[in-house]
């Protein structure tokens, strides 16, 4: 791949609308919506509305017959050079198989969902080396309805595991981003900075969803922020079992990260449980636990959590 002609995102909520309006409006036409059934028509009659404004992004649809790949679906689909993932963990699966028509032999797919082993699942569909490790942070999105604002898009983060000579694909994206005016980085250790992520959002996520507080809660001293920083500890603790150089310093880091964002800011945990939707718990919390009991770390603050925001969601959905 010489350049990038065409862009699909999966997912139309805070992330996927803010980034692709972005592109959208900086390279008109190099980028649509992939998505279905009710979804794919929502996105043509309403399109989106990021910070007041309307967009109406093009919206593809995958072939009637589902699983076809890109040789056997017909001449009328063509695959994507890059395809940004922006829809919620427990959407993956029925994404993987949204997307597959799409993905050719030169596709390049970049995941910007939280946590850390979506790469790991997509791997299991595609080859892994058309896979990018990706995340989003310090994007202060809020949806609320039809409507998304936002007032910084925060720092995409992405590449291979290792960046110390940039693959051809990545200094591509690089460019798009730069010309969009998107700000990234590409750190030479793509895995610790996933586990960066990781660790953020197993405090900041979880608790502002238990406490449904913005960030005013936890950008100063008290109950919240330490509650905040004793779940981000048990993920210390799984990251030095696994050989990852994740320490007291990065805690420190997110410290000097959180007083830039807007006080009436979201998680995007956080809006879900206000949405009354289904929330990422099982990829945060469950994965600390799950993690705690193969390394045997002990994870009571995450064990809580998780029940926490299972009751939550018990309470809205039953």
């Amino acid at each position: 791949m010489q350049h990038i002609n065409s862009i699909l995102i999966l997912g139309a909520g805070g992330l996927g609308a803010a980034y692709g309006t972005v592109i959208h409006t900086t390279k008109p036409g190099l980028l649509s919506f992939l998505a279905d059934g009710s979804r794919a028509l929502r996105l043509r009659q309403d399109g989106v509305v990021v910070n007041g404004t309307p967009f109406f992004l093009p919206v593809v649809e995958p072939p009637q017959t589902a699983g076809e790949s890109v040789t056997s679906a017909g001449a009328d689909v063509t695959p994507a050079d890059l395809i940004l993932l922006t829809v919620k963990y427990h959407h993956l699966a029925d994404t993987v198989e949204l997307m597959r028509p799409f993905v050719g032999p030169n596709t390049v797919i970049l995941s910007l969902l939280n946590g850390i082993d979506s790469e790991e699942i997509l791997a299991r569909s595609f080859n892994s080396e058309q896979i990018l490790y990706g995340m989003s942070l310090g994007i202060d999105a809020v949806r609320e309805g039809k409507q998304v604002r936002y007032s910084s898009l925060g720092t995409i983060y992405f590449g291979r595991a290792n960046n110390e000579h940039i693959s051809p694909e990545v200094r591509l994206i690089q460019e798009l981003f730069a010309e969009c005016g998107i700000i990234y980085e590409t750190p030479t250790d793509m895995i610790r900075t996933l586990w960066w992520k990781f660790m953020i959002n197993v405090g900041i996520n979880q608790v502002s969803a238990v406490l449904e507080q913005p960030y005013r809660a936890f950008q100063r001293p008290g109950h919240a922020h330490a509650l905040m920083v004793t779940a981000m500890r048990e993920v210390i603790a799984l990251a030095v079992q696994r050989g990852i150089d994740i320490s007291e310093e990065d805690i420190e880091k997110w410290n000097t990260v959180i007083p830039r964002l807007s006080p009436d800011g979201k998680t995007s945990m956080l809006q879900d449980v206000e949405g009354r939707r289904k929330t990422e718990v099982e990829m945060l919390a469950g994965k600390v636990v799950e993690l705690g009991k193969e390394l045997e770390v002990p994870t009571p603050v995450n064990s809580v959590l998780m029940k926490l925001l299972k009751a939550k969601e018990e309470a809205y959905t039953t």
